[in-house]
Formats: C-alpha cells, structure tokens, sequence
C-alpha cells in the first residue's frame, strides 16, 4: 500500500481495519478521541460497525458481546476510561474470548491532565480488574508501530484467546509521521467457540464464571499454561548499542526516542551506552535483561511517571548491578539535554559505568 502521512491514532485504527477488525465500541477522551472519529468515518465504508456508547464501562460489554460471536472487535481510550473498563477486561479473560484494547495515556491520577504521560504502566501491565490473569502489552514509539503492533495485537489476540492491550502516549498519539500500511489480511482464523446464533454454534457458551473452587482452579491453571506459551513466544524488544555497553537506559514509548537521542550524541563523546526498549511491557524482556546484567555495569531507566516499569527491571536483573531511575510525571516529556546530563551523570558516578 501506498506510503501516507498519517498521525499516530488515526493509524491505530487504519491498522485495525487492515487487520479484519470490523467493530468499534467507544466512549470519546483526549488524548484518544482521533480514534473514535476516525472509526465513526472508516469503519462503515469497509462493512463495519461503529457505535458510540452511553460510558466506557458500556463500550467494554459491547467488545465482549462481539467478539463472542467471532468478530475481530477493539476499542480505545485515555487513562481514566480504561480503569472503568477494567472489570469488563477480567469478564474477556476469564471468558477466553479475544479483542483489542487501546489506551493512549495522559497524566494522572484522578482527572489529572491531558497530557502525555506513562503513569497507566502497573494498571495494564498487571492487571488493573479482579482476579490472577495476565494481558499481552504492545508499546509502539511511532505512527509506524501504532500500526504495525495493532495489526500483530488482532493475532495474538486470536492465538491466545485473550485481550490484547496496546498503548502509547499522548504525545505519540497525536505525531504525526509518513506511515507504509500493511496488506490486508485475506483470511481470518476461525472461531469455532464463538456464539454466532447459528444452529452449528448452539452448543457453544462464553463464559466466565465457575461456582466452585475445583472448577475455576483448573480453569485459571489453564489460563497460566497459555501466558506460559505467551511468555516463550511473544516477547519483543528492541536493543541499541548494547553490546559493548557499560550502561543500559530501559525506556519504552517516546522515552524510548529521547532516550535513543542522547544516548547517540553521548556515544560520539566515547561514553559507552545501550538502549533496551521493551516492545512487549508483558511479556516483558526479563531473559534478555538477565543477559545484559552479565556485562553492563549499571541500568537506568527512564519513564514518564514515578517510576513503575522500574520494580520490573530491578527484578529481571535480580540484584547483579545497579538499577538507578529517573521520571519526570505529570504530562511533562523529558528533554534530549535533560537526559544527556542524566546519563552522563549516572554513568560517571563512583560505583557506576565509569
């Protein structure tokens, strides 16, 4: 397909209609509200549906309903609509039924702002409903991937049977950069437990309740055997300058491009510095930041809240080296010379890289 200029959340919603998805449910909130309007104009030119609900908690039962009948289904919104969502995400977990969830951050808590930020990372990396599960995260940093990852969420949404979230922030939402769109899936897989009121699928039940212990013991030792299959197979990261590196900045999202900035322009200064940009938030790359413990001498990592993804990093390193932070909150962006002083800074301190 052709290349276009396209801002990052209208991309979003391009990538999943190329992906076969055909419903949209949603509620509007900045900064996500381009998706919603671009799913109002697309989706019915392709055959599809687009319903603005009453709430964001409506929009969440409305996935549910589609994708139990076998729709490729989605839905988006901003920080504090996908905490009213969070109960209808356990009901699709616990009901094996797929969908696609985006959540385009902004600052928090409460109303907070509308401003970027990455405050959302422990509500939908852990689990922000009731109950043990787990939800594949796909973190984009460009119009590109917000694309790219939307499609591949629609997949690994339907070989595990699980929603899949996608998230970025505000600020990658509303970029705006030249986009090379996928091909068009041409089949799509077939849901043979989907509830699709024909008499061939009568049989079928979407279901998430187990009244006793034994039943939902097995039922969630079957969910966790699937995460187990999710975490052996799905993980993504990208990796720069990490193979002579005496420090590693992790940041994911538009972190990831400040961060990638500095650590360029400090390179040509003969410090030696790598970038981890964890793709997935979950599965997260643990293996690989195991491995790099063995040869770096200090982490840092770098996110726009207080610092969540943090206690992750920590424990994939398990105690080799220093894991040192560094946030900036509240809708604020961190600056390429804000982060070239860090780096230098942390990297040259006594017990260090230096």
């Amino acid at each position: 397909m052709p290349v276009r200029l396209v801002k990052g959340n209208d991309a979003i919603l391009r990538g999943a209609i190329l992906a076969g998805c055909r419903a949209f449910y949603g509620y509007p909130i900045t900064p996500s509200s381009e998706i919603a309007e671009a799913a109002a104009k697309l989706m019915p030119a392709v055959g599809g549906v687009f319903l603005q609900s009453e709430s964001e908690i409506g929009a969440i039962q409305m996935v549910y309903g589609a994708a139990g009948a076998g729709l490729r289904v989605m839905t988006a919104s901003s920080s504090p609509g996908i905490s009213l969502k969070q109960e209808g995400i356990s009901y699709l977990v616990g009901s094996e039924v797929p969908a696609v969830i985006v959540d385009i951050q902004r600052g928090g808590p409460g109303l907070g702002n509308i401003a970027p930020a990455q405050g959302d990372y422990n509500q939908i990396v852990k689990g922000g409903g009731h109950g043990d599960y787990r939800i594949p995260v796909l973190a984009p940093n460009s119009p590109q991937e917000m694309c790219d990852l939307t499609f591949l969420a629609f997949d690994i949404a339907d070989r595990y049977r699980n929603p899949v979230i996608v998230t970025a922030d505000g600020f990658t939402g509303q970029m705006m950069e030249a986009i090379d769109f996928p091909d068009p899936v041409s089949d799509l897989p077939e849901k043979e437990w989907a509830v699709k009121g024909t008499p061939e699928t009568s049989g079928n039940l979407i279901n998430s309740i187990y009244l006793t212990p034994e039943e939902l013991e097995e039922h969630v030792a079957h969910l966790f055997e699937k995460y187990a299959r999710c975490e052996a197979e799905e993980v993504r990261f990208e990796e720069l300058y990490t193979d002579d590196a005496e420090m590693i900045v992790v940041g994911y999202g538009i972190v990831s491009r400040v961060a990638r900035s500095a650590i360029e322009q400090l390179r040509a200064e003969g410090l030696k510095i790598g970038l981890l940009r964890p793709i997935t938030l979950w599965p997260f790359p643990k293996v690989r930041l195991a491995e790099l413990a063995e040869s770096a001498r200090k982490f840092i990592t770098v996110e726009m809240s207080t610092g969540q993804m943090v206690d992750d990093v920590r424990l994939a390193v398990n105690g080799r080296v220093p894991v040192e932070f560094y946030g900036r909150w509240g809708g604020s962006v961190p600056a390429v010379e804000e982060l070239r002083d860090v780096f230098t800074r942390v990297y040259s301190e006594e017990g260090g890289a230096a």
